[in-house]
């Protein structure tokens, strides 16, 4: 993943069609995953174990098999657990038998809007904790040897410092990068075959192109990036960036484009 393409400064509009289509993916990932599961431990009472386990078991396994791998399939495209939404599996499989039968009980508008409202208060409550988390983490981290704060709040650490030149905004920069989120996860780094990244610094969010500037060529730094100076309270949804998450990015700068 390359953060001056696939991370953009303009992000409103790609979140608005990725929420519809996460409602989408969600609803159908939900059913495929649990009601055939659900549905499945009365019609074959008394098996044990997945598809694996059953083979041979019935004329039905093919069938058994094939449901799974729908399950598989949209369950790893879903992103459920991503959202913060929790979920009743045992309501979700009532609501998909009752859909089927023609007899459920609220409408299809009235679900939409349901995990609409859902969707919102759970990125709500993920916005508030990750604003505390963050607050918490650069007052700390701030305070760490090394450690540099900018007056837009950017902290920056100096790994190996370059003599080179530094770039100015309007420059696209050849660099070697991994970023993290404040638990470790890795959110984005620089394609291991293709070795650099070419980052044009007017394409991507503040801090990214702020702390590329204080670095000669030939340096290591870290930047610790608050969310105000990244993707804010809103995130990316697309991209899976959580609300108000806080960006650990370190990066080698190899050269300036020319």
């Amino acid at each position: 993943m390359i953060l001056g393409d696939v991370f953009p400064a303009n992000l409103e509009a790609e979140g608005l069609k990725m929420m519809k289509r996460l409602i989408c993916v969600f609803v159908m990932a939900v059913a495929v995953l649990f009601v055939c599961a659900a549905g499945g431990k009365s019609d074959r009472a008394g098996q044990t174990g997945g598809p694996a386990a059953n083979a041979g078991a019935s004329p039905d396994n093919a069938a058994v098999n094939t449901s799974y791998a729908f399950g598989v399939y949209l369950g790893s495209k879903s992103n459920i657990d991503k959202t913060g939404v929790s979920v009743d599996y045992d309501a979700v499989a009532q609501g998909f038998r009752d859909a089927l039968g023609k007899t459920p009980r609220i409408s299809e508008e009235e679900a939409i809007a349901l995990i609409n409202t859902a969707l919102a208060e759970a990125k709500q409550k993920k916005a508030a904790d990750n604003k505390q988390k963050e607050i918490e983490f650069l007052a700390q981290n701030g305070k760490k040897a090394g450690v540099q704060t900018t007056a837009s709040g950017l902290q920056y650490e100096v790994l190996v410092q370059g003599n080179g030149a530094k770039p100015h905004a309007s420059d696209t920069v050849e660099v070697y990068y991994e970023g993290t989120y404040l638990d470790g996860t890795l959110f984005s780094r620089t394609d291991e075959q293709q070795k650099t990244s070419q980052i044009p610094l007017n394409r991507v969010f503040p801090g990214w192109s702020e702390g590329m500037q204080l670095m000669n060529t030939g340096s290591t730094y870290t930047f610790y990036i608050p969310s105000a100076l990244a993707y804010g309270e809103k995130g990316r949804e697309d991209a899976l960036v959580p609300p108000n998450a806080t960006l650990i990015i370190t990066v080698e700068l190899k050269s300036i484009v020319k």
